[in-house]
């Protein structure tokens, strides 16, 4: 049975949008349609951006306690309903069940409880030395766009720092994940959000996102999305002089000397660029390899891949699943071509479609060795399951090659030696820096260098980003 998505929600409630526009959603494990939903155009945003502004002007004087008291209550709702995120999320894009549950819906707790400890302890008003009181106070309504590969991640980042600021928002979640959206709504709403507070409109980028962008009502644009969007957004932006924060594009190298743990940081640097089917905008895809140890280095990798198995992602497990939509699978089979086209070495997978699954927009795990630094493969983000592995000479060599690359979200270092491990994180230009394994945390503020766009996402720099300083100076 197909689910009608035909509402927006608007002032504290469910409504007919005033586009007609709609597109169907798709279980990308079964190419079946599996929902049609109602999209918004520039009408339905300025309903939801005038809903919003009225909310701001009490919303913005609640206190931190009442703010406290509602996303208390949302994670409690968040707790309870894990499960529903965890499938809503499995049967949209793919993800399989058991890491759907463990990881993505996951974020609705994990990033929830980190906000949680970071308003509780931040300092919202202060004596400077000179005597002045400075004072961190909400910017406004924000616009919030967010993508299909983490969907509650993302919408967690990004609702609950506005929520816990005292600002008001709007969202569009991405189109092609619009149950996990609707249903972390629901649980907004449920928590006892004030109507205008959290408003959530369907739509694309071009009509929506660009309206959202442009309204002279909201003050802060928070985006994921691919560089080129974020582009766009901040073009949009420019005349009404928003804030814009931007989470991008990455090509993440994984440096791996000679003296780590070779097989268990080889074996694990290959599961993390093939987790949630390599469509992770941090994955480390680039693997960069001292030539001392590269050939055991390309069997342990080899192997790992080879191991990997495709599955139902209603399945519990730790298979991977499909690709999210035909689009990007035809995109990733392009990307793989183009490798073997330019003359890298393919270990082992390939663009064909797996002989087991043809339903289904699936890829078998590819891995590329001897590949230059110069190729499409190793500087375009592929978003799909492909790592590309990079021989290098020594440690200069191999911060050379790390940091030869526009984004700059994560990279990843494989070492047993704790001065090299400092030494070298010091010098690559990224965002975070995942050293023997360590995993990103809770709390921690997330965003990149140079083309990975701007501003932190999570903790306590995640609050700041959606306040405005002010100054008060006595006679």
């Amino acid at each position: 049975m197909l689910e009608t998505l035909g509402m927006h929600y608007v002032g504290g409630r469910w409504i007919t949008p005033l586009s007609d526009a709609t597109m169907p959603v798709t279980n990308p494990a079964s190419e079946a349609q599996i929902g049609t939903l109602a999209m918004g155009d520039a009408r339905d945003v300025d309903r939801a951006a005038k809903a919003a502004a009225e909310a701001f002007e009490s919303y913005a004087q609640t206190s931190r306690d009442d703010r406290i008291a509602l996303l208390e209550t949302l994670l409690q709702i968040s707790r309870d309903r894990l499960e529903d995120l965890a499938k809503a999320i499995s049967t949209e894009m793919g993800a399989p069940i058991t890491m759907s549950r463990e990881a993505q819906a996951d974020a609705a707790v994990g990033h929830l409880e980190g906000f949680l400890e970071a308003l509780k302890s931040q300092t919202l008003r202060e004596t400077l030395s000179n005597g002045d009181i400075l004072l961190r106070e909400p910017i406004g309504v924000c616009g919030l766009i967010t993508p299909w590969n983490w969907p509650i991640n993302q919408i967690a980042l990004k609702v609950l720092p506005a929520l816990a600021t005292g600002c008001t928002c709007i969202l569009k979640p991405s189109e092609y994940t619009p149950l996990s959206a609707n249903l972390y709504a629901q649980m907004i709403h449920d928590a006892g959000t004030p109507p205008g507070v959290f408003n959530l409109v369907h739509g694309d980028g071009p009509i929506v996102g660009a309206a959202l962008s442009r309204h002279p009502d909201i003050q802060m644009m928070s985006f994921t999305g691919s560089t080129r969007a974020g582009q766009a957004v901040t073009r949009d932006a420019v005349d009404t002089v928003k804030r814009v924060t931007l989470e991008l594009g990455g090509k993440s190298p994984n440096l791996v000397f000679a003296d780590c743990d070779l097989e268990t940081q080889v074996r694990d640097s290959v599961l993390e660029c093939m987790y949630n089917t390599g469509q992770s905008c941090d994955a480390p895809t680039r693997l960069l390899v001292e030539r001392a140890c590269y050939d055991r280095a390309l069997d342990i990798a080899k192997h790992t891949a080879e191991s990997l198995a495709l599955g139902d992602p209603a399945q519990e497990g730790d298979h991977i699943g499909p690709l999210y939509d035909e689009i990007q699978l035809t995109r990733v089979r392009a990307l793989i071509q183009k490798g073997i086209d330019e003359g890298a070495r393919l270990l082992t997978g390939g663009p064909d479609r797996p002989a087991d699954f043809q339903k289904g927009w699936y890829l078998r795990p590819t891995v590329f060795a001897d590949v230059s630094n110069d190729m499409t493969i190793a500087q375009q983000e592929i978003f799909g399951p492909v790592l590309v592995i990079i021989p290098f000479e020594d440690e200069d060599h191999a911060i050379q090659i790390a940091n030869d690359t526009p984004y700059g979200l994560a990279a990843y270092l494989q070492t047993g030696d704790p001065e090299r491990a400092e030494r070298v994180a010091a010098r690559l230009r990224a965002g975070a820096v995942h050293i023997n394994g360590g995993a990103f945390n809770y709390g921690s503020p997330f965003g990149g260098y140079k083309q990975s766009g701007n501003g932190r996402e999570g903790g306590l720099l995640g609050l700041e980003d959606y306040q405005e300083v002010k100054t008060l100076h006595f006679g």
